[in-house]
């Protein structure tokens, strides 16, 4: 999906034939520097081209998203048991992640939601950089946290902001091998109302189906 959008943005500047390695390279762990090698090779103002890329991504996402082909995650039920401030900071276009929030009617979960400009200055501040991190800490006048994710670059995000992480491993993370320390390693969202620490909702959702105060 992210390599067809990667040649619809050269198309949409013009360019009808890239290199395949070219479309490769900007579409997936891009950083400045390669949008700025593979702009030279084509004559393009490197601002203007990751601007075309990141809106023809963000709307790759979002349309699959909407053919059903994106859902959430069964567990996300989890977070509205859980009775404290809570955000989001991901590596995603900031239009994809409102888009998200906005079709799976998940918006009341959150009080902050961060995700990238369509600017080149926004790879260099992408996790594991700590910025949007931290401005989501700055929203929530969080003087700790715990930062959920399920890649390396979220722990060391965490790390770097100085807060705990928690990482979840879920199916296709079975075999990740972490160079990062996790304070916490889950394999459900759900398993974070076991964590020491985290405030539970006595009428939110458990796992199984029953508020927090019911017997199973």
């Amino acid at each position: 999906m992210l390599t067809a959008a990667a040649r619809d943005a050269f198309a949409a500047v013009g360019v009808e034939d890239p290199d395949p390695e070219h479309v490769d390279a900007i579409s997936y762990g891009v950083s400045p520097e390669t949008v700025e090698t593979v702009c030279r090779a084509y004559d393009l103002d490197p601002d203007g081209f990751w601007t075309a890329r990141d809106r023809t991504a963000s709307e790759a996402q979002i349309q699959s998203m909407r053919r059903g082909e994106k859902d959430t995650y069964a567990d996300v039920d989890a977070l509205a048991a859980i009775d404290t401030p809570r955000g989001i900071v991901s590596t995603n276009q900031q239009a994809t992640i409102d888009s998200i929030l906005e079709y799976h009617d998940l918006g009341a979960l959150f009080e902050t939601a961060y995700g990238r400009e369509p600017t080149v200055e926004s790879l260099r501040r992408k996790k594991p950089a700590p910025y949007y991190l931290e401005r989501a800490l700055d929203d929530l006048d969080a003087e700790a946290a715990l930062f959920i994710g399920d890649s390396e670059s979220d722990l060391e995000a965490a790390h770097r902001a100085g807060v705990d992480s928690a990482f979840i491993r879920r199916e296709h993370r079975a075999e990740t091998l972490l160079g990062t320390e996790p304070t916490y390693e889950l394999d459900s969202l759900w398993d974070l109302h076991d964590v020491g620490g985290v405030p539970l909702a006595p009428d939110g959702p458990a796992r199984g189906g029953l508020s927090v105060d019911e017997d199973a």
